[in-house]
């Protein structure tokens, strides 16, 4: 792996992380009572990811370019596999973080709620002890919470397995339409601006099933309708299957592709 493949697969693998660890602010929102803060402080991590995300397209894109004629069939497919690789091993490492995560943005929850300013709080963290409390708070998934799963699903199948689907679209959808190039040249630019045939479904299923059911299930627990054992169960399955949809992505990536390309050929 030489340092550019490094780099892209660096950004994919803090794109991920920071998507993964985005559970764990649904349950320190429960647990602080403070949702909408802990949504709002969340988009400050949410500008990294985006950040990340608006590098890693030009030098993904430049990286095909460069390789394009020696490249486009065996080489290239392989640096498109260590980058979902990538996304995989974010999501395992984010799953692990989730128990730290969310005591430390608990913590910054309520730093906010007294203070009210981004600015005192990103100070109280760098130079105020915020980073050794990092240490205090410091856990590994609960044992318990990892048996609970086998007595049932926290939410339905229907959702997880929606969940599997929408996370490998998503997962696959820039990446296709740029391999798709590799397939095609002569439609390689056409094809990079055609990522929404593949991630337009997973914004539908985000936004019609998963993320409506899973806001309605923050509130009953907030009204204390479900409990919070059922919820992390729910946060458990859910981060399994987004883990699932990254693998599933390696399998969805070359016809995804192909389905790019094909369009980008006929429009």
């Amino acid at each position: 792996m030489d340092t550019q493949l490094f780099l892209i697969c660096f950004l994919t693998f803090v794109i991920h992380l920071i998507g993964t660890l985005a559970y764990s602010v649904r349950i320190a929102g429960v647990r602080t009572k403070r949702i909408a803060v802990s949504l709002a402080l969340f988009s400050i991590l949410m500008l990294v990811s985006r950040t990340s995300n608006s590098f890693l397209g030009p030098f993904l894109a430049k990286r095909v370019e460069t390789n394009l004629g020696a490249h486009a069939g065996g080489a290239l497919l392989g640096d498109f596999r260590w980058l979902l690789a990538s996304a995989s091993l974010a999501t395992i490492a984010g799953a692990l973080l989730i128990p730290t995560f969310q005591r430390v943005f608990c913590r910054a929850v309520l730093h906010f709620q007294v203070h009210r300013s981004i600015p005192k709080l990103i100070l109280h963290a760098v130079f105020k002890g915020g980073l050794s409390y990092v240490r205090t708070a410091a856990r590994v998934p609960a044992a318990q919470n990892m048996a609970d799963i086998r007595a049932g699903h926290g939410v339905s199948a229907r959702i997880t397995l929606l969940n599997v689907g929408a996370t490998a679209l998503w997962t696959v959808g820039v990446f296709a339409a740029l391999y798709a190039g590799a397939l095609d040249p002569s439609v390689r630019v056409t094809s990079s601006t055609l990522s929404s045939i593949v991630n337009g479904g997973a914004t539908i299923m985000m936004a019609v099933f998963i993320d409506p059911h899973m806001s309605g299930m923050t509130d009953d627990v907030v009204e204390g309708k479900v409990t919070e054992g059922q919820f992390r169960k729910a946060i458990v399955w859910l981060v399994g299957s987004r883990l699932a949809g990254t693998v599933a992505a390696q399998a969805l990536l070359v016809p995804a592709a192909v389905l790019i390309a094909s369009v980008a050929r006929v429009i």
